[in-house]
């Protein structure tokens, strides 16, 4: 689950944090910067073609290992020669062909995401969960500083383009995790001789109806959208905001940089911990409220002037708080799904968990131009509130399912 999480969070800051430095550095406006978060807006769609990659078999020859492994072997190789067109890009020169590979990047890694997260829910009973998604997470943070802040600081030396490709050499070898993974035994597929109707009413209108019939369908659905919409707003100008305080790429790849995986790797644990601990739902309503705490951090390097100590408890605290909050989040959205339409069904929770990042967070470079960096990160704070009073209400009247209730993987 670490080897897992590790290569669904490299191709990330390709077509986020990254790819934001490289184009602050070229001078590119707040606008056109705020706009990059709709790149990845394949994250928000992926359930549309989730059912493809939950219920038919990987093309060629692929399937003979397996639903999922064969369909990791068909996009790791895909995945890593976008990133190589990435690097061959020039953002002034040639920005189309930047934004075709980032958008490429993002689809490709929105479907690893679509069936690493099936392969998770699988192979783990919910009562591994905590564990299995603290393992996932600390996997995935290390990628973060991998091609965050080592990426940008790998500039130096290499160049963009030699440090973006270095990156894709990375993302290459992650078919040998894929090789080294078991295939799940499936709770329930579909058969290879149904017609065309049946086949497509059990792989794209049973997962949704399935989880339309869940008591509370449209409060988790509502709480999803909203649980990230303060961190997307805040995320998307965190580059430029640092800029504009004076930080240089040294300074914003050493905070981002080992303190901030430290932390990262810290909060995990303690986010598993507390779901095995005090159960999911506890767990949710804990850490929601300390990763909206310590979004007020922002605030506080905003009216600080660029105090590089506040740059750096703000960025410890906050990845402490964010992977601590995943882990109980992703626990919580892995428990509402039917081990018969896995794929499918987490594609759709976990898509509209972006919808704030993907969609509104488009909106945030207008907005700090419009509010100063100050007011806008005032903002970022109150737009976390709706989603914690609507968890508290969710919790309360449909809470997670029990442990005993889920089966085995």
């Amino acid at each position: 689950m670490a080897a897992f999480g590790f290569f669904a969070g490299l191709p990330l800051p390709l077509s986020g944090f990254t790819l934001r430095q490289w184009l602050t550095e070229g001078g590119t406006s707040l606008a056109a910067i705020g706009l990059t978060a709709n790149i990845g807006l394949a994250y928000t769609l992926k359930f549309l073609w989730s059912p493809i990659l939950d219920q038919s078999s990987p093309p060629w020859r692929l399937a003979s290992f397996g639903r999922r492994r064969g369909w990791l072997l068909t996009i790791q190789p895909l995945l890593a020669a976008a990133c190589v067109v990435l690097a061959t890009a020039d953002p002034i020169h040639a920005p189309l062909q930047l934004l075709v590979a980032a958008v490429s990047i993002a689809f490709l890694s929105a479907s690893q995401d679509i069936v690493i997260d099936a392969w998770r829910i699988e192979t783990f009973p919910e009562r591994s969960q905590g564990i299995a998604l603290a393992s996932y997470v600390w996997g995935y943070r290390l990628a973060l500083l991998i091609a965050g802040a080592g990426a940008i600081k790998l500039v130096d030396d290499l160049g963009w383009q030699g440090s973006l490709l270095t990156m894709a050499a990375l993302i290459l070898s992650s078919t040998v995790v894929t090789l080294l993974a078991h295939e799940p035994i499936r709770a329930s597929l579909v058969a290879g001789r149904q017609d065309l109707t049946t086949r497509f009413r059990a792989a794209v209108i049973e997962p949704f109806a399935d989880f339309w019939q869940r008591p509370g369908a449209g409060h988790i659905l509502a709480f999803v959208m909203l649980f990230k919409l303060g961190e997307a707003l805040a995320h998307t100008m965190a580059v430029p905001f640092y800029n504009s305080l004076g930080f240089d790429r040294a300074q914003v790849a050493y905070a981002t940089g080992l303190p901030s995986l430290v932390a990262s790797l810290a909060g995990a644990l303690a986010g598993g911990i507390l779901v095995v601990r005090i159960g999911t739902g506890r767990a949710l309503i804990l850490t929601g409220f300390v990763q909206m705490a310590s979004m007020t951090l922002y605030f506080a390097l905003a009216v600080s002037g660029g105090d590089p100590r506040i740059l750096l408890a703000k960025i410890v605290l906050e990845s402490f708080a964010e992977a601590m909050a995943d882990a109980a989040f992703l626990t919580y959205l892995s428990s509402l799904c039917s081990t018969a339409f896995t794929a499918t069904q987490y594609a759709l929770l976990s898509s509209l968990a972006a919808v704030g990042l993907r969609t509104i967070g488009g909106l945030s470079g207008v907005l700090a131009a419009s509010l100063g960096w100050s007011h806008f990160y005032a903002l970022t704070i109150f737009a976390a509130v709706p989603a914690m009073l609507l968890m508290i209400t969710l919790l309360r009247r449909f809470p997670p399912r029990p442990t005993a209730d889920v089966q085995a993987g």
